[in-house]
């Protein structure tokens, strides 16, 4: 099975992933001089599209980092591999073809930055070490405070929401879901590619 990456593993309907043991941050943080402050992202689908508003100022960072990915084309012809109604939407880590992405290195977590995991709002999955995400993002679908960091543990970085298309992931979300050959839970019965992404003007 393909290990994949943790959005909660405390809770019960989390996946299995390999537990990274390191709690360090990156030895390296990305430079974020010249990001735009609110650039905006529009993801097209299979199921219809939907716009991000990211937030450059509390999650320069994580923001940076998306970008990357959105203009190199990384998360074209990747899938929602991950979906449960009422919690998330998960994808930007695997092909068609079940296939893991290569990715760059992973982040520092911005977690602590004030965003919250509401309704609409984009976030980093990553495995158990807080500093592990890299390409891989969800929506979520209703407010997931246990998401939220707290004195005792980090939690998954707020970067954005969606503006615009919400019903999109709404629709996504009343796809059964199911296994494979590859996921053991959780994957849409029909496939929800993401086609194109593209960074537009205000």
């Amino acid at each position: 099975m393909i290990r994949r990456l943790l959005v909660a593993s405390f809770l019960t309907f989390s996946l299995a992933a390999g537990t990274v043991v390191a709690a360090e941050a990156p030895a390296t943080a990305k430079k974020t001089a010249n990001i735009p402050l609110y650039p905006m992202v529009e993801i097209e689908t299979s199921e219809g599209s939907f716009t991000l508003e990211l937030n450059g100022r509390r999650a320069p960072i994580t923001v940076k980092n998306f970008l990357h990915y959105v203009q190199n084309g990384h998360y074209v012809d990747t899938v929602f591999h991950r979906v449960i109604p009422n919690f998330m939407a998960q994808a930007g880590g695997y092909d068609k073809d079940h296939a893991e992405k290569p990715t760059a290195d992973v982040i520092v977590n911005e977690s602590g930055n004030g965003l919250k995991n509401y309704r609409g709002t984009i976030a980093m999955a990553r495995f158990n070490n807080p500093h592990s995400a890299s390409a891989q993002f969800f929506i979520n679908l209703v407010d997931n405070d246990a998401l939220n960091p707290n004195e005792k543990r980090w939690g998954y970085a707020v970067f954005g929401e969606v503006v615009k298309g919400m019903e999109v992931l709404d629709k996504i979300a009343l796809i059964p879901t199911g296994s494979n050959e590859a996921f053991q839970s959780d994957y849409p019965e029909k496939t929800v590619t993401i086609l194109k992404t593209t960074l537009v003007s205000k």
